[in-house]
């Protein structure tokens, strides 16, 4: 993977503005803060950040990818003031199941999402190189 970074644009943190790959490519539906078998276990963002990125790792091993094949990420979020608040919390979680690696990544303050308890739905893409 190759993160693109314009001449002269400062480095973001936490996130690349855009990466190149070549490979096999999966793209995983937005996974909300659900177990396997759709049970809420908390209403705290942070914790369901936690269980949606668990939930994306699972879809990822399915698949045969890892989630350092991860190149894209959306992130919706019914709370963009409850998400700051806790984006230290969410961060930790993000680097324990995911990794510390830059990608091209979005979020996206939504009125709500389909799942009344979610707060928060994250779809990812991935590659597996060739």
């Amino acid at each position: 993977m190759q993160v693109l970074l314009p001449p002269g644009w400062p480095r973001p943190k936490g996130y690349a503005n855009g990466v190149a790959v070549s490979g096999r490519q999966i793209y995983v539906a937005g996974m909300i803060g659900w177990d396997a078998e759709g049970r809420f276990h908390t209403d705290d963002l942070a914790a369901q950040a936690r269980q949606a990125l668990h939930n994306i790792v699972e879809v990822l091993q399915a698949g045969g990818a890892r989630p350092e094949h991860i190149v894209r990420m959306t992130w919706y979020i019914t709370d963009k003031k409850e998400y700051l608040a806790q984006q230290a919390e969410i961060g930790k979680a993000y680097r324990e199941l995911i990794g510390s690696f830059s990608v091209a990544m979005t979020a996206v303050q939504v009125a709500a999402l389909i799942e009344d308890r979610a707060k928060v739905e994250i779809e990812v893409t991935a590659v597996v190189p060739d």
